[in-house]
């Protein structure tokens, strides 16, 4: 199999592929390594004290996290991002300037079965944000969890990633200037289960804590959206009635309830394109950027406050993805469905 995926690929293909593939056996590498050797250097060996200072400095720099962590430009800029853009392609597009004397949370829709666009458009340099967006610092919002654990949360904190807490999100839009650009991927793990290709459904007619967050801080709302994102994979649901939609759904809840992520049933290519894997298809992902929706700072916002400003951000979500859909692949009868 080795040599066959060597013989039919040429060096850039290779390296593509590869960029691809370790993208999410790093993080479970690096997670492994300290939830496996604290433990056992603590109990059964004589370096007990690396443990000790480990869980020292976690508890040390435990805020660190939900204050903007310690991002770095060598780690976004690394080569291999180049290669990992270059594997679908991933490109990025602005509609509208994004001025630094505001702050802003930039919705991002679809979550799809992996976020490859919004990694790569967002927490890498490889796509060129600070170009695009001069004087924008980008942070992607995700599970806090991450980062509870060592190695973990300084590989993601490098790439400019924070929690989604409301805690980290208020540091980032009321206490560290302006120019900040929290993304957050508004449908979450849930909205993973509704990504199939050909399909353009988010899950945003329930989640309006974003909204509410806006309103408390006085970020703009800018709608994004990632054109081809459902298409790098194909999504298995079983019929209901069935036998397997039945493990399938046990799987999936019981997945949920202990990691608090959805699980998907799902399938790509292989190493070799045209053959079977996990590895997602090689189709172009565009990442649009829309205009900025101007949003009061209000202290304590009601509930038909921020009714309205989410229904303003959906007719502004649903305007970006009309007027681009025809130029990324979608046909002009397309709709945008909102679950």
């Amino acid at each position: 199999m080795a040599m066959a995926f060597l013989s039919q690929l040429n060096l850039q293909e290779i390296l593509q592929t590869l960029s691809v593939l370790q993208w999410v056996p790093v993080y479970i590498f690096l997670g492994a390594i300290p939830i496996i050797l604290i433990p056992y250097f603590l109990v059964f060996t004589k370096f007990w004290m690396v443990s000790v200072l480990a869980l020292a400095w976690l508890a040390y720099d435990w805020n660190t996290h939900s204050q903007g962590g310690r991002r770095s430009a060598w780690v976004r800029n690394w080569t291999i991002w180049k290669y990992f853009r270059n594997y679908f392609p991933v490109m990025l597009v602005k509609t509208h300037d994004l001025s630094p004397r505001q702050n802003y949370i930039i919705a991002s829709h679809p979550h799809g079965i992996l976020p490859y666009g919004i990694f790569i458009n967002f927490a890498t340099e490889t796509t060129g944000f600070a170009r695009i967006f001069p004087a924008i610092t980008p942070y992607i919002a995700t599970l806090e969890g991450i980062f509870w654990i060592p190695i973990v949360r300084e590989y993601v904190m490098s790439m400019g990633v924070c929690p989604v807490s409301e805690l980290a999100l208020k540091y980032l839009l009321t206490q560290k200037g302006s120019g900040n650009a929290v993304v957050i991927v508004v449908g979450g793990a849930a909205e993973a289960l509704l990504c199939h290709p050909g399909a353009s459904t988010v899950f945003l007619k329930q989640r309006k804590g974003f909204v509410k967050v806006a309103l408390k801080t006085g970020a703009y709302l800018v709608p994004s959206y990632s054109f081809g994102q459902n298409e790098v994979h194909n999504q298995e649901t079983f019929p209901e009635g069935t036998w397997k939609r039945f493990f399938q759904k046990t799987f999936q809840n019981t997945f949920k309830k202990i990691l608090g992520l959805n699980f998907c049933t799902f399938h790509g290519r292989g190493l070799i394109r045209g053959s079977w894997g996990f590895l997602p298809f090689n189709h172009p992902i565009t990442t649009v950027v829309g205009e900025p929706l101007p949003i009061p700072r209000i202290k304590k916002p009601n509930k038909e406050t921020v009714d309205k400003y989410h229904a303003l951000y959906i007719n502004a979500l649903r305007k970006l993805f009309d007027e681009h859909k025809v130029q990324y692949g979608l046909s002009e009868t397309q709709e945008l469905t909102i679950v």
